[in-house]
């Protein structure tokens, strides 16, 4: 027997409280505000605010270098050569050029985000779209077909006058989406400002996205699982590599024999400490017989800290299929363009692996959007088909070389051809209306494509003039 609404709520809200201190964690990481980490807590109470942690942001280096590949350039329904125009306006019409590149980047930081389909408010406008975040938003999967069986998105609004925030939340349920607010007493009822949205879709129009997905963990994990023990050691010896810099990084001088009046200024006001420290030149009356003597401590030096950061730095490259010139590791002989390529192959790879699962996502939110607006589930859209942007760095003249040949040689047509160049969706349809608008003007032109088309026509297995009667008969 199914849940009650208020029952299903519940259960979301105290799965997502489950997860958020971790993904909040992750979130902090990729921000740039970690813990301290391999710090004495001693220390940390002693010095207070005078100890800046040095941090080092791998975590953002990590997701960014894979993000920043991973660019929808439309969708294609198989059997037809031309992306979808109609899914590719809703698309732009949500702006999910920017909301997915955030979604690719949250789900990669925190595992999974998520996007959230709706009939749009405004009339005679396409559906709303929208990328969620992990830390408002959570969804159950039915363990058997992996579906979301409902979800949940929460929100804070100001409370009237002084009153405390008013906590919200939307429960999306297979046929209809119902709307909470929290009362003062911590209930969850009814919102008086929506009513229920009995949409009847039958499925929850919710779709996860999810980086590193398992059989056993269908929500995904971290990115930054694998980096962030390296980043905690790397902030550690960079903090102890600052501080040894403000202690030791200078000759330390000692004297002997010497008491307050000796370290004054001309006019007899005592000179401060760094002036003690560094960069003045100590004069005094006092002799050796006298008891008088300095001298200094040779600097520390900071070399082996350099060391054990550039040992962590590989780490992290190895781990993530970085080029090391990525994690500021320089090269003696640098690297010729075709080695700097096949650095990049890991990465290329990585990259087009996480596109796999991200593909999956896109294609089942467009095929929400074209429900809200058909009324139907179309059978056809089962084989829809994500474009992206290529992951790899090939100079443009290297990518028109390469499909310039491909085109020439017959493997591939014209349209395939600039995509293949890097052509958005819209570069090309207008390349293409131009090209139409060409021909119509040049009768020459149109002559020739006739009769080239008649030639292919001709020669065609079965057809009138290529040897073949085209009956089962044979000949008379």
């Amino acid at each position: 027997m199914p849940l009650a609404p208020e029952h299903q709520l519940a259960r979301l809200v105290a799965e997502h409280q489950r997860d958020l201190r971790q993904l909040r964690e992750f979130a902090d990481y990729y921000d740039n505000d970690p813990p301290y980490a391999y710090m004495v807590p001693e220390l940390i109470a002693e010095l207070g605010d005078r100890l800046q942690q040095l941090l080092i942001n791998w975590p953002r280096l990590v997701v960014d270098t894979a993000e920043e590949r991973a660019d929808v350039l439309g969708f294609r329904v198989a059997g037809v050569p031309k992306a979808d125009g109609d899914l590719w306006d809703i698309w732009q019409a949500n702006n999910l050029d920017e909301a997915s590149s955030q979604a690719h980047t949250d789900a990669m930081v925190m595992g999974r985000a998520f996007m959230i389909i709706s009939a749009n408010p405004e009339p005679d406008r396409p559906p709303l779209i929208t990328a969620e975040s992990p830390l408002e938003t959570h969804a159950i999967l039915d363990p058997a077909t992996r579906r979301v069986t409902s979800a949940y998105k929460a929100w804070t609004t100001d409370g009237d006058g002084d009153g405390p925030p008013v906590e919200h939340a939307t429960l999306y349920l297979p046929n209809e989406t119902r709307w909470y607010v929290k009362t003062s007493g911590g209930e969850w009822v009814d919102d008086p400002e929506f009513e229920a949205d009995e949409h009847q879709l039958g499925r929850v129009p919710v779709v996860p996205i999810v980086n590193r997905p398992r059989l056993r963990r269908p929500l995904g994990q971290s990115e930054l699982v694998d980096v962030i023990p390296l980043v905690n050691g790397a902030n550690k010896i960079g903090t102890d590599m600052m501080t040894s810099a403000e202690f030791h990084s200078m000759p330390r001088r000692w004297a002997l024999g010497f008491g307050p009046e000796d370290f004054q200024d001309a006019q007899g006001r005592p000179v401060s400490t760094w002036s003690k420290i560094a960069g003045r030149i100590w004069a005094s009356t006092r002799t050796r017989s006298e008891g008088a003597e300095v001298g200094q401590f040779p600097e520390a030096d900071l070399a082996n800290f350099h060391s054990t950061l550039r040992a962590l730095a590989t780490l992290v490259a190895s781990l993530y299929g970085l080029p090391p010139t990525y994690m500021g590791l320089s090269f003696d002989n640098p690297p010729s363009a075709d080695g700097v390529r096949s650095l990049e192959a890991r990465l290329i790879k990585r990259v087009e692996r996480k596109s796999r699962p991200w593909s999956g996502s896109h294609e089942d939110t467009m095929r929400f959007a074209d429900r809200f607006v058909t009324g139907v589930w179309r059978p056809e859209l089962v084989r829809l088909e994500t474009i992206w942007r290529d992951p790899a760095t090939p100079t443009r003249a290297q990518a028109s070389d390469a499909a310039v040949k491909l085109y020439t040689s017959g493997i591939s047509t014209k349209r395939q051809a600039r995509e293949d160049v890097g052509y958005t969706v819209e570069q090309i349809d207008r390349m293409e209306a131009d090209d139409a608008a060409a021909l119509a003007s040049d009768p020459i032109g149109q002559m020739t494509r006739a009769l080239s088309a008649g030639q292919e026509g001709a020669s065609a297995p079965g057809s009138a003039g290529s040897g073949s009667t085209g009956s089962a008969g044979g000949t008379e």
